[in-house]
């Protein structure tokens, strides 16, 4: 009989291409996906365990599940990814709700799970496996205008609030020669943009080639014409003059680079260990933009972080002012147990301090994106359309090259499109106009 599995994803990029690879492997044990957990017979919860609500999340999708398993009892239930591999055979004492663990680099094993879970035992298999990529393994899509394409996975970065190094372990890449083979089936396939994967993705290199990613990603481009290539995320420490000369070079890979500073203060990038300063981040910001015409730059930013004075507070403000960053993630620091800022630093600037900083934030980072999203009013732009828009069946919403959302009038257009609109209004978090 067949079986039908449910896949639940929280989290990143990373995560939702990681579950296009588990969906994969499973098609191979004969399961069939089903988006309803009322209809499965195995549901897979795969997980993100950076922010502090992380396990709050699963431990609610948990005790949903309860009822349900109540009134199917074989129903089977795994917990998957970063928070089992973060708090470990810790998670079976959490809930008596799952029946599996297996961690992100130990996915080729989850039948075996599986199997024994069906018998009533309980496993779990959080090993670090430093060779794997999941390459040979293709993803089973669920779009068919964008894709991921994961190139590296893991991070070697120590930044003292950051939980990745224990979740996804060390850095390790993919070989060239798999990912511009997937970037071509994909091109060939029809796809209309392809963002390239990595914690890290500067850091990516393919020791039997000696290729980084400055000449893989132009490699992509190359291999892909006429597809949009987009990447992500970059590391300011490492990110080239190079990488941002090929990006000037080639039409399609897009104009829009994700930089996480985290803080415009030098002392709190020291204590984050971040590894560059304020001034070495601007200097970056300025070299992207004298080689780049029309790039948009994104953005991390920590509130809070652990001894942040109003000065501090005031840095990150500043830089946001100096560098106009197009949109911004925006939270407030909370400790992630094990990470050297749960160890060694102090976490003593009170939440509700936290929460009015970060409140600043989002008040400032609402009226830049404002600014720039009103510059626009009146000019033409490429529109990929990727899905109808929530609100009415007559919209389209699709993203520039630079990434900015738009709204526009369908006019008989369809998602997939190449769409030039003219853009006519605009709010800190859309543009929207009507085809031209």
């Amino acid at each position: 009989m067949t079986k039908k599995v449910h896949i639940r994803t929280f989290g990143c990029q990373m995560n939702q291409a990681d579950t296009e690879i588990i969906a994969s492997l499973l098609q191979d044990e004969g399961y069939v996906m089903t988006d309803s957990e009322d209809s499965a017979d195995l549901v897979i919860l795969n997980t993100c365990a950076v922010r502090e609500n992380a396990v709050e999340k699963i431990m609610n999708t948990l005790n949903n599940l309860k009822g349900k398993r109540r009134l199917r009892p074989g129903l089977l239930v795994g917990v998957i990814g970063c928070v089992p591999q973060y708090y470990r055979e810790k998670m079976f004492g959490m809930s008596d709700g799952i029946d599996f663990l297996a961690g992100p680099d130990t996915y080729r094993q989850l039948p075996v799970l599986i199997e024994n879970a069906e018998q009533g035992i309980r496993g779990a298999n959080l090993a670090f496996a430093p060779e794997e990529t999941y390459t040979g393994v293709e993803p089973v899509r669920t779009c068919s205008i964008s894709a991921f394409v994961p190139v590296m996975r893991g991070c070697n970065n120590r930044c003292a609030f950051c939980v990745v190094p224990f979740t996804r372990g060390k850095e390790r890449s993919r070989p060239v020669k798999s990912v511009i083979d997937e970037v071509e089936r994909l091109a060939d396939a029809g796809y209309r943009e392809i963002t390239l994967l990595g914690q890290n993705v500067n850091s990516y290199f393919d020791n039997d080639s000696s290729c980084g990613f400055p000449e893989l990603l132009e490699r992509a481009g190359l291999a892909a014409g006429g597809v949009r290539i987009r990447f992500t995320t970059s590391h300011p420490k490492d990110i080239s003059e190079s990488l941002v000369r090929v990006i000037s070079a080639h039409d399609n890979i897009c104009n829009t680079i994700h930089l996480p500073v985290q803080s415009g203060s030098t002392r709190m990038l020291k204590l984050m260990n971040r590894g560059h300063s304020r001034e070495e981040y601007l200097e970056k910001i300025a070299m992207i933009r004298r080689c780049i015409a029309g790039v948009t730059i994104s953005t991390d930013l920590i509130a809070g972080f652990c001894g942040e004075t109003e000065e501090d507070h005031g840095d990150t403000l500043s830089m946001m002012e100096e560098v106009r960053f197009d949109f911004s993630y925006m939270f407030y620091y909370s400790v992630r147990p094990g990470t050297y800022a749960a160890k060694h630093l102090p976490d003593d600037v009170p939440e509700k301090v936290k929460k009015r900083r970060l409140e600043e934030i989002i008040t400032l980072q609402n009226r830049i994106s404002g600014e720039l999203h009103a510059a626009e009013v009146g000019h033409v732009v490429e529109v990929l359309a990727e899905s109808e828009s929530k609100r009415s069946s007559d919209m389209l919403m699709g993203r520039t090259g630079t990434n900015r959302v738009v709204v526009f009038n369908r006019n008989g257009c369809s998602p997939g499109d190449l769409v030039d609109v003219r853009i006519k209004s605009a709010t800190s978090a859309t543009l929207v106009g009507s085809p031209e």
